[in-house]
């Protein structure tokens, strides 16, 4: 029957019925029939060869469609507290502007995002993602582009797959002997790549340079923005704080190192808590410990940040995103100065631009860091959560972090490397119920170690017969 039905159908109308079948199928409906039965690998590889089909859709589309437009919308939403609405207004068309035809200072980001989608930036499992020039962009605020044309995707889709090409790099060992114990100073290290694309980070590096011709007008607060003569090699970056202000020394006015709780500087811009939420949403940074604060470092060349551990009026884990410039950070329980602006430190692990390090355990505690002289302009963005009982006095929370979820993770948005781990995990746990069920069956009574009555007696009986039948 079912050989008469398909003899009587051509080839060409089965592909057709099978195509108009697929149509009606959504893509995670489809991905699921593609990859049903697949280990986790060939899933991992069936994603990859999905997510560079779409990202060859894209460019087709931006180079028949022409440059998307660039929201207006989030930028004056940016400034909004910051300015006048007509100053918004200008910033907005410069900002525009200059996303286009991007300042020679923007040359770095370039370089420097080829650097994180190479394999030495990158997990070698993540390096497979081919982004072809051009990168799925979100409109989450953070972007500052719109949806590109007619994809086909939601953002939801988008988001999943920006989410799997998200490089994690957790496995940071170093021993170092502490109170004479072997100690993994490194423990609680994370560095997560791809966080930020280019254009984003474009948009961001914009926002900042904003905000510092800001604090130049001295239209922020008196302890916002800081910027220090230069009077040797190292010395002298501006620097941004925004939820509380922190002193690194002593201050004129006696008041320790720490969050100076009688001081209010300017609240977090729009944008930095539009990065917040990204971080949360993409398990870079835990839903229980929410930044509700930043340090923005602007650094020139050759400017750096000694040796140091952050201060414990800010809770663990923190984070540092990039910008500009990909440099090293150094860690070690114990880094030397060798001159102004030159360290040494037994691990350095480079920072690419657009990229986001954790710092936690004892990578935050027992390890300093510090960043040695810088070899052109970098911009460093610090997100840190304050202790509750160390928060300035007039401090108000910020409604729109409070409740932030992570994205609900599945088979097809998590990247190689979590699929890897995860298939780790199930085998060990496999491996350890064997064990276990192997170890329970040895200790239960078996049927040969106790015979049943007369069992002897049969066994007897058959030796005897075996015997004459020898004889």
């Amino acid at each position: 029957m079912t050989g008469e039905f398909s003899g009587s159908v051509p080839e060409s109308s089965a592909g057709d019925a099978c195509m108009s079948l697929l149509r009606t199928l959504g893509r995670e409906e489809i991905l699921e029939v593609l990859s049903d039965g697949f280990c986790q690998h060939c899933q991992a590889t069936l994603q990859t060869r999905i997510n560079r089909i779409v990202n060859r859709k894209f460019s087709a589309m931006s180079v028949s469609n022409g440059n998307s437009e660039t929201s207006a919308e989030f930028w004056s939403a940016d400034s909004s507290s910051l300015g006048s609405s007509k100053k918004n207004s200008e910033s907005s068309t410069k900002t525009q502007i200059s996303i286009r035809t991007p300042e020679p200072a923007y040359s770095g980001i370039r370089k420097g995002y080829a650097a994180i989608s190479s394999p030495a930036s990158v997990d070698s499992e993540q390096s497979s993602f081919n982004h072809s020039g051009f990168e799925i962009l979100l409109n989450d605020g953070l972007s500052g582009v719109a949806s590109v044309g007619d994809s086909g995707l939601s953002e939801e889709q988008k988001e999943q797959i920006r989410f799997a090409q998200v490089g994690r790099k957790k496995d940071y060992v170093h021993n170092e002997r502490i109170d004479g114990k072997a100690t993994n100073v490194l423990q609680g290290l994370e560095l997560h790549t791809r966080v930020f694309n280019a254009e984003e980070q474009k948009t961001i590096v914009e926002c900042v340079y904003n905000l510092q011709h800001m604090g130049q007008k001295r239209q922020l607060r008196a302890r916002t923005y800081s910027e220090p003569r230069k009077w040797m090699r190292g010395k002298g970056r501006v620097t941004m704080q925004f939820g509380c202000c922190y002193n690194y020394a002593v201050d004129k006015n006696g008041n320790p190192p720490g969050i100076v709780r009688d001081e209010e500087v300017d609240p977090l811009p729009p944008l930095f808590k539009q990065m917040i939420k990204r971080m949360v949403r993409w398990h870079v940074l835990p839903s229980t410990c929410v930044p509700n604060s930043c340090i923005v470092n602007i650094y020139d060349e050759g400017d750096c940040i000694p040796p140091h551990i952050d201060h414990h009026d800010f809770l663990r884990p923190f984070c540092t995103v990039s910008f500009l410039t990909e440099c090293k950070i150094l860690f070690g329980a114990n880094l030397k100065i060798l001159s102004p602006g030159e360290f040494a430190g037994p691990i350095s692990i480079p920072l690419p631009v657009g990229s986001v390090l954790i710092l936690n355990g004892n990578g935050a505690d027992v390890a300093k860091h510090c960043v040695p002289g810088v070899p052109a302009k970098r911009i460093s963005i610090t997100f840190r959560r304050m202790d509750e009982s160390k928060m300035p006095y007039r401090y108000v929370p910020e409604q729109e972090l409070l409740g932030l979820k992570p994205l609900m993770l599945s088979p097809m948005t998590k990247s190689p490397v979590q699929q890897k781990q995860e298939e780790k995990t199930k085998l060990t746990h496999h491996e350890s119920r064997v064990v276990a069920a192997t170890s329970i069956k040895s200790f239960l009574v078996g049927e040969d170690d106790f015979p049943s009555l007369g069992s002897a007696n049969s066994l007897n009986r058959q030796r005897v017969s075996k015997k004459s039948l020898r004889q």
